[in-house]
């Protein structure tokens, strides 16, 4: 397993973050619509918060078909999966899923992850985790990749 904290170039990172902060906003505001507060404001001031993002390259000794079966079972565990706008190039395929993470799992994190084909018996895992922090820093971004590469790696 290896571990980055932003690698990469920005068209790589753009095609990872697609939507990103637009499903964290909407996942907040849905959040404090239930609770019985305003989904628009909420909305309007998630789009000013600051974000925790955490990325994790991970090697998988398993062929591409698998490790994609893999990754969209543990990911579809932790949460409710996204439909992307755009699909990589084909030996790529990313996965996207909404989970819970920080204190309680109340905090909505966006989990991409991108499936890279190796060689006949190996493929390679970005996976990146981001999360809105208000006042108080829960690092739900970083906490979830963290989890989420540990079973993705066991």
């Amino acid at each position: 397993m290896c571990s980055t904290a932003s690698g990469e170039g920005d068209r790589e990172r753009g095609r990872v973050d697609e939507r990103e902060d637009e499903l964290l906003a909407d996942e907040l505001a849905a959040l404090a619509s239930v609770a019985g507060g305003w989904g628009g404001l909420t909305r309007f001031v998630a789009k000013l918060m600051r974000k925790n993002v955490h990325e994790i390259d991970l090697d998988v000794a398993l062929p591409f078909e698998d490790t994609v079966e893999r990754v969209a079972h543990v990911l579809g565990r932790a949460g409710r999966r996204v439909h992307l706008l755009s699909e990589p190039r084909t030996e790529q395929r990313m996965i996207r899923v909404v989970a819970g993470g920080g204190v309680g799992g109340m905090n909505p994190v966006v989990v991409t992850a991108l499936v890279t084909k190796g060689g006949a018996s190996d493929s390679q895992v970005r996976l990146r985790a981001a999360a809105k922090e208000g006042l108080i820093r829960q690092r739900a971004g970083e906490q979830t990749a963290i989890r989420l590469a540990a079973l993705l790696d066991s």
